[in-house]
């Protein structure tokens, strides 16, 4: 399956120090911005201070998909890109993923927006980084949508990831599915959505927070990145 194809972005974006306020990480938001909203106010979230960082899949199954815009505007907000991001980029721009039906996914809310929004979309979406990198006060915090295929995490920097290295950070629930515990090495922890639980997971140093905020029966996971663990509400 191709993945990266016409997405021009760097693979790894990398946030200094938070020396200000908090760093929160946020599961899958699937086009519910309004219940993220509500999310983070039951946090006290400060956007003068704080910093939210998404995991990929903004887009795709709620109305508010096309708030994407909106909040990929906000400077505290930060965004990787997961793989229904890429799916709504590559048909916003005529070019849709093959054998992937991207309506049957959740898609269909984008053959509602004209095209200049369509473009503003897939230029948005097109932006998001692979990968994002995190100081804390305690260490490096690693962001990929669903899955990290190396026990080393400075592979992601190396000239030998590959093609198919990218598409499981997009794609794969192979370490799940495994439930592989064997820790990634030099980075503190490393942060997936993609596979929605009931509750947060821990395998090794790797953190699974995709707790379906986007699904009635859900709830958004919001981990500090300072301190790896959930916020009292």
């Amino acid at each position: 399956m191709e993945i990266r194809n016409d997405v021009g972005n760097a693979r790894v974006q990398r946030f200094p120090l938070n020396t200000d306020g908090r760093d929160f990480a946020v599961g899958d938001i699937h086009g519910h911005f309004g219940r993220l909203d509500a999310a983070l106010a039951a946090v006290k979230f400060a956007p003068e201070r704080d910093r939210l960082f998404s995991v990929g899949d903004l887009v795709d199954r709620g109305p508010e998909s096309p708030d994407v815009l909106k909040w990929l505007e906000r400077p505290w907000f930060h965004a990787i890109c997961g793989n229904h991001d890429l799916m709504t980029l590559r048909r916003a721009i005529g070019n849709p993923i093959p054998d992937l039906d991207h309506r049957a996914h959740g898609g269909e809310w984008l053959d509602a927006c004209v095209s200049d929004i369509r473009e503003r979309i897939a230029a948005c979406l097109s932006a998001l980084p692979l990968a994002i990198e995190v100081e804390t006060p305690l260490g490096l915090v690693g962001m990929v949508h669903a899955d990290f295929p190396y026990d080393d995490w400075y592979a992601i920097h190396g000239d030998g990831f590959s093609q198919e290295d990218e598409n499981a950070c997009l794609w794969s629930i192979d370490r799940y599915r495994a439930q592989y515990a064997q820790p990634v090495r030099n980075v503190r922890a490393v942060v997936h959505g993609h596979m929605t639980l009931r509750k947060p997971m821990k395998l090794g140093n790797v953190y699974y927070i995709d707790t379906g905020g986007w699904q009635d029966a859900g709830r958004f996971t919001l981990l500090d990145l300072h301190t790896l663990k959930l916020p009292s509400r």
